[in-house]
């Protein structure tokens, strides 16, 4: 996918960030797994770190103001009316955490959850519309959200009802997992798709909440977890194929858990 710098649709991906309790540990991780370079930001209520790759913005790092928040990765979707959104979201179910505030002259941001618990942003673009690279090795990729079974009819109509998203099930009938695509889109396919929602099953710690998974794009998936254990981080899920990549789930050298993609080469 090629660099933009313009508004997302509504109900896109247009953001990701990572929580972390050492800037300066996630910079250095990061730094040498995905090449980013960084530059503070003061126009937050707080210090912020915008990471670029091949000098376009590609993800966020933020300090843990407060040692209860998780250490994780958490992403954004765009909308042209925030507050106006989180109104939709309660109706629907979901719970609002931070109300609509401004950043700066970048824009407007509110955290939210579905009805299973699962966090994301919303991001109302004005001076930064989010992402400058995407799809590319280096940059965000894709995202889903993992949800408990008995949530998974609750949590399928908020998106559907909030976003308008268009979704479609899987083929396969031994994989619960639902593929969204903007509601701009005439019909839901691989080539509209900008996210997921997937099932908390068995295999999972019986503790895990609901959360979003976020995917960052790789040449090689296999030596980007190697590299990630070198820097101090592990593997929680190793190297597997699937029909859109080669995928492994990682956690950094702090416990922020993350997924690497590589797309399947040409033939």
């Amino acid at each position: 996918m090629a660099a933009t710098t313009e508004a997302k649709a509504e109900g896109t991906p247009c953001w990701a960030d990572v929580l972390l309790p050492d800037l300066e540990a996630g910079k250095r991780f990061y730094g040498e797994l995905f090449g980013w370079t960084f530059a503070d930001s003061t126009e937050t209520y707080g210090p912020y770190t915008m990471a670029f790759s091949e000098g376009r913005l590609a993800a966020g790092l933020a300090p843990k103001g407060d040692g209860r928040m998780p250490t994780a990765w958490g992403v954004y979707f765009a909308t042209r009316d925030a507050v106006g959104l989180t109104g939709r979201i309660e109706e629907a179910g979901g719970r609002v955490i931070t109300r609509p505030l401004r950043v700066g002259s970048a824009g407007i941001t509110a955290l939210v959850t579905d009805p299973g618990g699962a966090v994301f942003g919303l991001w109302q673009a004005e001076g930064r519309a989010g992402f400058e690279k995407q799809g590319r090795p280096g940059s965000f990729a894709w995202t889903e959200v993992y949800t408990r079974a008995p949530d998974k009819e609750a949590v399928d109509a908020f998106y559907e009802t909030v976003f308008g998203f268009r979704a479609r099930d899987l083929d396969d009938p031994s994989v619960d997992y639902r593929v969204w695509s903007p509601a701009s889109a005439e019909t839901a396919s691989d080539e509209t798709a900008i996210g997921g929602r997937s099932v908390i099953g068995p295999a999972f710690p019986a503790e895990m909440p609901a959360h979003f998974l976020v995917y960052l794009a790789v040449e090689d998936c296999d030596e980007a977890a190697a590299e990630a254990v070198r820097l101090g981080g592990r593997v929680t899920e190793e190297p597997f194929d699937t029909p859109y990549g080669r995928i492994a789930v990682l956690a950094d050298n702090q416990g922020a858990v993350f997924a690497v993609l590589a797309e399947p080469k040409a033939a």
